[in-house]
């Protein structure tokens, strides 16, 4: 069978998928984490691989950026394959100064200004949820093996690049204060409304790659292959 845009078969997936949304961090974990890994769908060059870890079915699979992309993806997975779980890895900007470069965060909401989940299902609302048992996993997998998680909303946002207004710093704080975000990202939202609709699991971990704080940032090189402490704490989570 085949979707618009995921050609494989029924049951080329397994029941949990990690969604990186670069490609090429798919690829890399299929090559260096999973056993017996094979490339079950390429269309578009999102790349799909299903393989073990530690001798349970996983499967990893590139999202692409932003949430109408990971929308497409999420949807087609649960509603057509057969995935109960998608844990989405990413990467994302840091809004205090508690979360530095590297640092890992489990999403415990997605805030948003975005009119994806108005527009799939009529939900006005401007958080999603995560699966709290599906967070359960990733902390007890993150307890495991001695990897620390800060936890906290993350902002889930349309834009990456705006006009230019002193105005953004505020906006941010904002964000951080009220909402209690502690970085932003630009997928969860989406992903977290698909998995209420169609009564599936989703969670979300995300690795520090900059920072409006302190304004570091991490090199594309990086960003694909050295956030391994996120990879290892989803990975783990389907040993819980």
């Amino acid at each position: 069978m085949s979707t618009p845009h995921i050609r494989a078969e029924l049951g080329d997936f397994a029941k949990t998928v990690l969604m990186p949304g670069d490609p090429l961090r798919a690829k890399f974990i299929a090559e260096n984490f999973l056993e017996n890994a094979r490339l079950v769908t390429d269309v578009r060059g999102m790349l799909g691989y299903t393989g073990t870890y530690h001798g349970k079915p996983i499967s990893v699979m590139g999202s692409g950026m932003g949430m109408p992309s990971i929308g497409i993806y999420s949807y087609e997975l649960f509603q057509f394959y057969g995935v109960e779980n998608i844990i989405r890895i990413g990467s994302a900007g840091s809004y205090t100064d508690k979360a530095k470069l590297f640092d890992v965060v489990l999403a415990t909401g997605a805030v948003s200004e975005s009119s994806y989940a108005a527009v799939q299902s009529g939900y006005e609302g401007n958080i999603t949820m995560p699966s709290q048992a599906l967070n359960d996993k990733l902390r007890a997998s993150a307890k495991r093996q001695g990897i620390e998680l800060i936890e906290g909303n993350i902002h889930s946002s349309d834009v990456f690049y705006s006009k230019p207004s002193d105005e953004k710093p505020a906006r941010w704080e904002k964000l951080r204060d009220e909402q209690g975000c502690v970085a932003v990202e630009m997928e969860s939202f989406a992903l977290f409304a698909n998995a209420a609709m169609l009564g599936k699991q989703a969670a979300c971990l995300v690795t520090i790659s900059d920072s409006f704080v302190s304004h570091e940032a991490t090199t594309a090189e990086q960003r694909q292959t050295s956030f391994t402490q996120m990879m290892k704490v989803a990975l783990g989570s389907v040993e819980e």
